[in-house]
């Protein structure tokens, strides 16, 4: 008789680390993360309201958790462009982990949103395009999938883009907060986010249920209640969906024992992490290339004092430059 899996050493997989993992009875392979101080770093550059920081918080966490997928050098990008409270939303991760996040909004609308007990991600995004691209470099062209905004959550919309654009059955679930902690008589705050994602990969294509699909794959005249779902799947969707907020941000489970809780009776193996840091890609010469880029009407319009400044949006690092290097 064999012995029972045993659970993960603690810590072994700590912060900001996304860990593989799959579970080979139920046909499913996946991520998870949790995430502390490079969540932290990216939220600190900006004075969001604690909405809004949920928000980003949460899309952080999903870019990585698609992003540290690419087996290339390379960058996924997440950009929602709205109607809503929160304008715009880009997080980039770079390979192999590096990550950065912005976000625009009306501070008015989410003061009023949050008075009105309608500040949770989906509402502040309200409707509009979310694009999740794929960047293979300047010699390979780009992948993007693009899915409507209609006020649903960050796992709503990672569900439609995996039924649409990937075809593969997907269970996400996020979650993002503030914590507060006493430390030495000091209270101290601090963000923590965390995220499971789950896929169901059988070998058999038969296997992959109609109703995770985009419509057509279903036989003619097929209703949603005949279509029977695979049962390794149910099990694993139910199983994710049973996962709490509380369960993703508590530092003290970290996601190698909230995957032996998850799926202990049916074996779980977990793969070596892959470290995510915050960390801006700007740089001069980026930014120096771009200008150059620019038309000489544009770069006129863009000298103020005799100098031409920018701004990282992501990371808020300043950059000076001589418009006489950029005057066709």
């Amino acid at each position: 008789m064999s012995s029972p899996p045993r659970p993960p050493a603690a810590g072994a997989a700590g912060d900001d680390q996304v860990r593989p993992f799959e579970v080979e009875a139920l046909d499913i392979r996946g991520r998870a993360l949790q995430m502390g101080a490079a969540l932290d770093g990216i939220l600190a550059r900006h004075d969001y309201p604690a909405a809004v920081a949920k928000l980003v918080g949460q899309a952080v966490v999903l870019a990585a958790l698609l992003g540290s997928s690419l087996k290339f050098d390379g960058k996924f990008i997440l950009q929602a462009e709205t109607d809503g409270a929160v304008g715009l939303l880009v997080v980039d991760f770079r390979t192999p982990g590096d990550l950065r996040a912005y976000a625009r909004f009306d501070a008015d609308a989410v003061e009023a949103a949050a008075k009105g007990g309608k500040d949770d991600p989906g509402a502040l995004l309200g409707k509009g395009i979310l694009a999740m691209t794929i960047d293979q470099g300047a010699d390979m062209a780009r992948y993007q999938g693009l899915v409507q905004l209609e006020g649903g959550s960050l796992e709503d919309v990672a569900h439609a883009y995996f039924r649409q654009s990937e075809q593969i059955p997907t269970r996400v679930r996020l979650a993002a907060s503030e914590i507060i902690q006493r430390d030495k008589g000091r209270l101290k705050r601090h963000w923590r986010a965390g995220g499971v994602l789950a896929q169901f990969l059988p070998e058999a294509p038969e296997r992959m249920t109609p109703q995770d699909l985009p419509g057509g794959d279903a036989p003619e005249g097929t209703e949603p209640d005949e279509i029977e779902e695979d049962d390794a799947w149910t099990e694993a969707r139910l199983t994710v969906d049973t996962v709490e907020d509380h369960e993703l941000l508590d530092p003290q489970v970290p996601v190698d024992r909230l995957l032996y809780r998850l799926f202990h009776e049916r074996g779980v193996r977990v793969f070596e992490p892959t470290p995510v840091r915050d960390k801006c890609s700007c740089n001069r010469k980026r930014i120096t290339a771009m200008l150059r880029e620019f038309s000489a009407e544009a770069i006129e319009e863009s000298i103020e004092d005799g100098r031409i400044r920018v701004k990282c949006e992501f990371c808020g690092k300043r950059y000076t430059f001589d418009p006489a290097k950029f005057r066709h």
